[in-house]
């Protein structure tokens, strides 16, 4: 079972491509990628329409590689019965042995995109940068049909995923040889993502996504000599008098991820217990108990008394989590996590990450992220529907969320809480932020579609009664029936 999937930048796809060209003939990987396209592109027909002999399909023909896949894919296309058309963006520039297939095979070139059943979008490949050009801007706007993308949308940043002015939204993307991080960090503009081997040697990625099933497989679960204490109690610090409802989040999401048991510390108790008497509270962190982990943060407030238990936490020598409030407390006082030598994880979304740098998140996500971690030593998960997470002399973990259903209030709460309960079981600090990111997606998303098949807006504390649920599905991946 694989772990992980990575994601490549230009410059490592780039190297691996000279590499290939050196092991292989020319022309060999545009025709493995064009066949690719073809068969992606062929199928969408079949289901979009039903059939692919007399259907019509369009390329945006730009004048990079891309450019060339698509004319090859459209000549193969052609000998099937498609109706083929080429616009060519950059005529004198056009992939000269892909248009001389394309026309071979009847194929046929025009100034315009016509009315096609849909449109292969080879406009620009990983060597562009920047937004569409106004022609292409003007033709991507004037489609109304489905769009496959040839490699990576066009007009979308291929190793950030920035957008900066006109891009192509796909319906679907195929990929040539290997996942770039535009597939997850702009996986809304990508729709549905195939991958086409191409033979690429590729070196260890810098970003990737743990698999759902590995996720599953480990996640922790009771053993036969396990009790309430072996496997992990949650200590939680969260909520006060204003924000009751973090701390009934917070500490009900860590009840519903399996943890042993979740010791609560704080104003909220009385709140905490009547939703979940299984919870142990109390007012003071001193008087808490043994616990395996903190989490501290969500609406616990940012006067001297919550500075004050935050410092107490973090002096112990416990996995902590840290969210909302406390981190507005750690951009005025950096040092009380700066070389800590027990795990601590940040969880800000950008607004907090501005406040703990100084400055906004820019274009590149996973540079920003990465930087964070290796300056405070340590691990960053940077909110988002691509949620980012960075440890100090690792790869960056990302997990596109499929959608941004936990895009509401309070839902942060819960994936505090989440985490906090996976580090308390023993488990690699950031590795849990992105096995819980993985989980909290998970139960947005079956929250939102429970009684709505289209989905439909959610609350934070739908959200948590999911959560359970969704750790079953991750275990069921790991261990189908």
């Amino acid at each position: 079972m694989s772990t992980q999937r990575g994601y490549f930048t230009v410059d490592e796809v780039r190297a691996a491509e000279a590499e290939l060209f050196t092991r292989v003939p020319d022309g060999v990987p545009m025709g493995r990628a064009a066949h690719g396209l073809a068969t992606v592109v062929a199928r969408e027909l079949r289901e979009r329409t039903g059939g692919v002999a007399g259907r019509a399909v369009t390329l945006l023909v730009g004048s990079g590689d891309n450019g060339g896949d698509a004319l090859w894919a459209g000549a193969r296309l052609r000998r099937r019965g498609v109706a083929v058309t080429a616009v060519l963006l950059k005529p004198e520039r056009a992939h000269a042995k892909g248009l001389a297939a394309l026309r071979a095979a009847g194929g046929r070139v025009a100034d315009h995109a016509g009315a096609p059943d849909l449109v292969i979008d080879g406009i620009v490949g990983i060597s562009g940068r920047g937004p569409l050009r106004p022609r292409a801007a003007e033709i991507v706007a004037a489609l109304d049909a489905p769009i496959v993308a040839a490699d990576l949308p066009s007009g979308v940043d291929p190793d950030t995923g920035a957008i900066d002015g006109p891009a192509v939204r796909a319906d679907v993307t195929v990929a040539f040889g290997a996942y770039k991080p535009v597939h997850a960090l702009a996986a809304a503009r990508c729709g549905r993502i195939e991958l086409i081997p191409i033979g690429l040697d590729l070196p260890e990625p810098g970003l990737v996504a743990l698999e759902p099933a590995s996720i599953g497989a480990a996640w922790p679960i009771p053993g036969p000599s396990d009790d309430k204490y072996t496997q992990g109690v949650t200590g939680i610090c969260a909520g006060s008098a204003t924000y009751p409802g973090a701390a009934v989040l917070c500490a009900g999401a860590a009840v519903a991820a399996t943890s042993g048991m979740v010791r609560y510390a704080g104003t909220a108790a009385a709140e905490v217990l009547n939703h979940f008497p299984e919870v142990i509270a109390t007012q003071r962190v001193a008087g808490t108990g043994r616990v395996q982990s903190w989490v501290f943060g969500p609406g616990a407030g940012t006067d001297a008394d919550a500075g004050q238990r935050l410092a107490e936490i973090l002096a112990t020598d416990l996995p902590v989590v840290v969210d909302a409030d406390g981190l507005t407390l750690l951009a005025a006082e950096p040092e009380l996590v700066r070389g800590r030598a027990a795990p601590t994880v940040l969880t800000p979304h950008a607004g907090e990450f501005a406040r703990l740098t100084g400055r906004e998140i820019g274009r590149d996500r996973v540079a920003a992220v990465r930087e964070l971690a290796e300056s405070w030593q340590v691990t960053v998960l940077l909110k988002g529907r691509a949620t980012l997470v960075a440890a100090p002399g690792r790869p960056v973990l990302v997990n596109e969320a499929g959608g941004s259903w936990a895009a509401t209030a309070g839902a942060g709460d819960v994936l505090s809480g989440i985490i906090g309960t996976l580090l308390a079981a023993g488990r690699d600090p950031a590795w849990s932020a992105a096995a819980a990111a993985r989980a909290h997606a998970l139960a947005a998303n079956l929250a939102a579609h429970a009684d709505a098949p289209g989905g439909a807006p959610i609350s934070a504390s739908v959200l948590a009664a999911h959560v359970r649920p969704a750790i079953g599905v991750l275990r069921s991946l790991a261990h189908p029936s």
